[in-house]
C-alpha cells in the first residue's frame, strides 16, 4: 500500500466508516479509508440483481435516519450529487379486510386516519416530535447524561416499555397493526423492554423529514460521502482486505467499521484478555431472508394506500406479527413471517425501465438459518394483492449465509450489528467507559456494534472518531 504515514485509518467503509473518516479528514488530518469490496458503501450498495436496467439496493434502502441524524445533516451531500426520492405515503399496512393501517408525513394526517386512534397516536408521538431537536443527539449517543433532561425522560417513559404494553392503547386494528410493523424494525419479541422506542423513533422520522431512498439506489448515498471526503483531501483505496494490523501503513489511530468478530480477527492480539473476553460474548441477533424482484407493472395491492406507500408492513393483526417475532427466536419459521417490503420504483422510476418496477421485501429469519424463505413472503404479498406473482418476471435471494459471504459484518444474517436490546444498547460491544476504545491503544471500534447502533445514520463512526480525537489527537468538535 505504499510507506505513506497517516494520522489515521479507517477500515471499512460502510455509512459509519464514512462518517468516521469525514469527521476526521474535517478536522485537517490525514485520513485513508480502506474497504476490502472494489466499491465503497457496505450496506450502502445498488446492483442489477436480476435483469438489465433493474436497480436493486442490495441491503438498506430507506433512509429516514440519514436525513434526519445529527452528523449527515450537517454535510452538503447534495453538492456530491445526493438526491432523495419521497413517497406519497411513508408506510402502510394492509388487513385481510381491506382496510390498512397507515403512516402519513405528519402526526395530525396521520392520527386522522386512524378514527377512534387519532387522539391516542397524537398523545403519543405529537411530544416526540416536538422535542426531537432536543433530544436527538442524545438519543443517538452513547450512555450520557442528557442535555434536556426533562425533554429525555418524557421520551423514556414511553421509549423504554415493551411494544406490546404501548399497544394496549390502541382500540382498533389499523391503530394496532400499524404500531406492530413500525416497533417489529427492532427486530426483537416486541415483548423485550424498550421495543418501544424503536418504533417511536422510526414513526417520528416519519413526520419529520420523511421515509425517503437515495434516488438512483443507496449506492448514490455512499458515492456522495465519498465524493466529499475525496473533496476534503481524504484517500480511499478500495479492493484491500485487511487480514492483520501489519498490512496497513503507519498511523497514529485505526477505526474498524467491523463487528467483534472480524476485529478480533484482526486484532485480537493486541488486546487484553479481559476485552478480548467481553469482544466473544457479544450477541448477535437473528438475521433475515430477502428478496429482489424485477416486476412487470406494480403492486396490484386490494388498498390504495398500499399502492402509494413507499414501505409496506405485511403481517396482517399485531397478534400475528408479534408471534412471528417471537417465535424465530426459538428457530420457529412460519409459514406467515412478517415482511417488511419496499417498492421503491413506485417514487423513483430511475429504478426500473419504463413500465416496470423494482420491489426488496425481507423477513425475519433465526440467526444462521439457511431455510429459503421466497414461497412464504411471496404468499404474504399475494395475500394483500392478488395477481402479485403473475407479475414477477426475476427474483434474486439472499439467505443469512449468503448475506455474510457478501458482508462480513451481516454475521448470521444479522443487519444490526448485534442485538440492540436493553442489555446491549449501551454496552454494545462491551462494557467501557467509552465503548469506542479497545484496550489497545489507537486502536477503535466505530461500527454498528456501537451505540447507537444499527441504521444508515453514521452516528457509530462520528461518536467513534471524536473519541480518538479527543483521546490520539487532543481535538475536541465544535458543534455544528
Amino acid at each position: 500500500m505504499g510507506d505513506e504515514d497517516f494520522d489515521a485509518i479507517v477500515v471499512g467503509s460502510g455509512p459509519n466508516g464514512l462518517a468516521a473518516a469525514i469527521t476526521m479528514q474535517r478536522e485537517g488530518l490525514n485520513v485513508l479509508l480502506v474497504e476490502a469490496r472494489s466499491s465503497v458503501g457496505g450496506g450502502l450498495r445498488t446492483a442489477e440483481l436480476t435483469l438489465p436496467g433493474f436497480r436493486h439496493d442490495i441491503c438498506s434502502t430507506i433512509h429516514g435516519l440519514g436525513v434526519m441524524s445529527p452528523f449527515f445533516s450537517t454535510l452538503p451531500l447534495a453538492q456530491h450529487g445526493l438526491e432523495y426520492a419521497y413517497p406519497e405515503i411513508a408506510a402502510a399496512h394492509p388487513l385481510d379486510n381491506g382496510t390498512a393501517g397507515v403512516l402519513k408525513g405528519s402526526v395530525s394526517e396521520t392520527a386522522a386516519l386512524l378514527g377512534e386512534d387519532g387522539d391516542t397516536y397524537r398523545r403519543i408521538m405529537a411530544p416526540l416530535v416536538h422535542d426531537w431537536p432536543l433530544i436527538a443527539e442524545d438519543i443517538l449517543s452513547p450512555l450520557k447524561f442528557p442535555g434536556h433532561p426533562l425533554a429525555m425522560a418524557r421520551f423514556g417513559l414511553v421509549a423504554l416499555r415493551p411494544a406490546t404494553h404501548l399497544a394496549k392503547r390502541f382500540k382498533t386494528r389499523e391503530g394496532k397493526s400499524l404500531w406492530a410493523g413500525i416497533a417489529a424494525h427492532s427486530i426483537q419479541p416486541l415483548t423485550n423492554i424498550a421495543t418501544s422506542a424503536f418504533g417511536l423513533v422510526l414513526a417520528a422520522s416519519a413526520h419529520i423529514c420523511g421515509w425517503p431512498a437515495s434516488k438512483g439506489g443507496s449506492q448514490s448515498m455512499a458515492n456522495a460521502l465519498l465524493s466529499y471526503f475525496t473533496s476534503l483531501g481524504g484517500q480511499f483505496r478500495p479492493g484491500f482486505e485487511v487480514g492483520s494490523l501489519s498490512q496497513l501503513p503507519s498511523a497514529k489511530a485505526i477505526l474498524f467499521d467491523l463487528t467483534p468478530r472480524q476485529l478480533q480477527r484482526i486484532a485480537g492480539e493486541k488486546f487484553s484478555s479481559f476485552y478480548n473476553q467481553q469482544l466473544s460474548g457479544y450477541r448477535y441477533g437473528v438475521g433475515i431472508f430477502k428478496v429482489d424482484w424485477a416486476l412487470d407493472g406494480p403492486i396490484p395491492f386490494i388498498n390504495e394506500d398500499c399502492r402509494k406507500a413507499g414501505t409496506v408492513h405485511l403481517g396482517n393483526s399485531f397478534e400475528e406479527i408479534a408471534a412471528y417475532e417471537k417465535a424465530i427466536w426459538s428457530n420457529d419459521l412460519s409459514k406467515k413471517p412478517f415482511v417488511l417490503l419496499v417498492q421503491q420504483s413506485v417514487f423513483d422510476r430511475t429504478r426500473a425501465p419504463e413500465g416496470k418496477h423494482t420491489v426488496w421485501g425481507y423477513c425475519h429469519v433465526p440467526h444462521g438459518s439457511t431455510t429459503d424463505m421466497t414461497a412464504a413472503i411471496e404468499a404474504q404479498v399475494e395475500r394483500f394483492a392478488p395477481g402479485f406473482s403473475k407479475l414477477i418476471l426475476a427474483r434474486h435471494t439472499m439467505n443469512t449465509a449468503q448475506l455474510e459471504a457478501y458482508n462480513p459484518n451481516l454475521v448470521g444474517g444479522d443487519i444490526n450489528g448485534g442485538v440492540i436490546d436493553i442489555t446491549q444498547l449501551y454496552t454494545r460491544p462491551a462494557l467501557r467507559f467509552s465503548p469506542y476504545r479497545t484496550s489497545a491503544k489507537g486502536l477503535y471500534i466505530c461500527s454498528s456494534s456501537t451505540p447507537p447502533g444499527g441504521g444508515v445514520h453514521g452516528m457509530c463512526g462520528y461518536h467513534a472518531a471524536s473519541r480518538a480525537l479527543k483521546d490520539i489527537f487532543k481535538m475536541t468538535i465544535s458543534k455544528s
